[in-house]
């Protein structure tokens, strides 16, 4: 199990989901966190339960950034671990999408990533010590496999993933030590999939067969993944892609 104390970490989305189950992982792994999300009630309560301090935010408000990275430092000293996960879900082709949905998809699901990215850097790179901490970004699966109904959140998703290797790269090349890498969760018992499966009846069965281990994830299995990443035990490990799908993405689709 990662070791994570002395550690800070923020979580964005944490309300439910992968971003509840993370904080919890990263609490019990003995990081003091910071849960953002736009459900104040839902949030507020499991920070209450599990012992961290909890922030109302939407990510895709890029200058609040500034004031939610700024009470991680204030409350902890220190920001080492960035967790960007809040992210939504459109249900719209190309042949349906609008201008409101399009642009809402991609002010959360990517610019509010990048602006996580951002605001992050700029005070991990002044971390007692030196610069160091550990970003991870949430894509998807639709990152690589994009969903023909859901045109927002595939293009989104794919932005995280080129969006995450930038950033690592950047931050190498500026002799930071502060590494950037993308968990790609496959189909997750979430209150995303649960809100697809009522625009797409059938939608979580067809998904989940999918993998070859034919089920759905757990938000912990994937919460293990994001723990490994924001801890000292990869640190040559940046710019990198973790798999967290079932083996959705290593057989042929007629198989």
């Amino acid at each position: 199990m990662p070791d994570l104390s002395g550690k800070s970490a923020i979580v964005t989305g944490c309300a439910s989901g992968i971003g509840a189950a993370t904080l919890r992982r990263l609490r019990q792994d003995g990081a003091e966190v910071l849960g953002t999300d736009i459900d104040a009630a839902a949030g507020s309560k499991l920070c209450e339960d599990t012992g961290a301090r909890f922030a109302e935010q939407d990510v895709s408000d890029r200058a609040c950034w500034s004031r939610i990275v700024g009470e991680a430092v204030s409350s902890f000293g220190r920001l080492d671990i960035l967790v960007n996960n809040a992210g939504i879900v459109s249900g719209a082709s190309i042949g349906d999408v609008d201008d409101d949905i399009w642009d809402q998809v991609i002010a959360i699901n990517l610019t509010g990533t990048m602006a996580g990215c951002r605001a992050a850097i700029a005070v991990m790179k002044n971390n007692p010590g030196g610069a160091k901490g550990s970003i991870i970004n949430i894509a998807s699966t639709t990152a690589i496999a994009p969903l023909p109904n859901d045109v927002g959140y595939s293009a989104s998703k794919g932005g995280v993933r080129v969006l995450s290797k930038s950033v690592a790269t950047w931050c190498a090349q500026q002799g930071f030590d502060i590494r950037c890498n993308t968990v790609i969760p496959g189909a997750t018992e979430t209150g995303i999939l649960d809100n697809a499966e009522e625009i797409t009846p059938g939608l979580k069965a067809a998904v989940a067969a999918t993998s070859p281990m034919n089920r759905l994830a757990n938000p912990a299995e994937t919460a293990a993944a994001i723990a490994f990443l924001a801890s000292d035990e990869c640190p040559f490990m940046t710019g990198a892609e973790l798999l967290v799908d079932g083996g959705a993405l290593s057989i042929h689709p007629g198989f």
